[in-house]
């Protein structure tokens, strides 16, 4: 098991959405619970099957005390950049994606988010987050500026 990271007390921010995996009371199974970026203070330490920390966050914005896995947290000083996008979100390219110049995606096409990556060389290069992003046959590395979120029509 991993050494824990933070201690009672610390201001800690959450990297994903998280939902009710079925254990918070009062809230239906798959609801989210608190969105990704907001900051909360640990206020206890558990384990959980022995091998994964598991901290008890209140998150004093939404008032709500939610068990985290290590791994979906950083420092609440940390840096941290918004993203519009998460994991398993369905995306249109608004413009023609290519490799070397060969267009890969056609504007509109629609793709699913695999990676969110806010942090990097190719981030600061482009100063905008990126996504590894999966089209039909294809992941792309694409910035955010060039994802429009997926609207579906009420017949689907």
């Amino acid at each position: 098991m991993e050494p824990r990271r933070f201690e009672y007390g610390d201001e800690v921010r959450v990297t994903r959405n998280v939902r009710n995996d079925g254990t918070f009371p009062g809230v239906n199974t798959g609801a989210l619970l608190i969105r990704r970026g907001s900051v909360g203070v640990v206020r206890d330490i558990g384990t959980f099957l022995q091998d994964q920390v598991i901290y008890t966050v209140h998150f004093t914005r939404e008032d709500r005390l939610v068990g985290c896995r290590d791994k979906e947290l950083i420092a609440g000083s940390a840096p941290w950049t918004p993203s519009r996008f998460e994991f398993s979100d369905k995306v249109t390219a608004r413009i023609p994606l290519g490799i070397k110049g060969d267009v890969v995606a056609q504007k509109g096409d629609i793709g699913e988010i695999h990676k969110v990556v806010r942090k990097g060389p190719i981030v600061d290069e482009m100063r905008d987050v990126v996504y590894h992003v999966r089209f039909p046959g294809r992941t792309l590395l694409v910035p955010e500026s060039a994802l429009a979120p997926l609207i579906e029509s009420k017949e689907s």
